[in-house]
């Protein structure tokens, strides 16, 4: 395993073990959407790694999408990325934006 690979991957257990029992009770993370808060804070947070929970779903996309197209300048999202399905895009940007709502 490359250390990139080994990279991601730590960051996606960290970023799980972190975002266990976020949001609404029973409502588990769709694949992927764990990874996000390894570097996105928590509501509320900006700065260069703003937060992405209760940001609408829509915008989340479009910047997916920039990001894999080249169109937004990244250090590490165009790689990000490209590694999902735009199905999975959806519904990770859909659960990011539920987890800003008040229960």
């Amino acid at each position: 395993m490359s250390p990139q690979r080994r990279l991601v991957l730590g960051c996606i257990i960290a970023a799980a073990t972190a975002m266990a029992g976020t949001g609404p009770a029973g409502a588990e993370p769709p694949t992927g959407a764990a990874s996000c808060s390894g570097c996105h804070g928590p509501a509320g947070t900006e700065g260069p790694v703003p937060s992405l929970l209760g940001r609408p779903a829509a915008e989340t996309v479009a910047a997916m999408a920039a990001f894999r197209t080249g169109q937004r300048e990244a250090t590490v999202m165009d790689r990000i990325a490209k590694g999902f399905t735009d199905d999975e895009i959806r519904a990770i940007a859909d659960w990011l934006a539920g987890q800003g709502a008040e229960p």
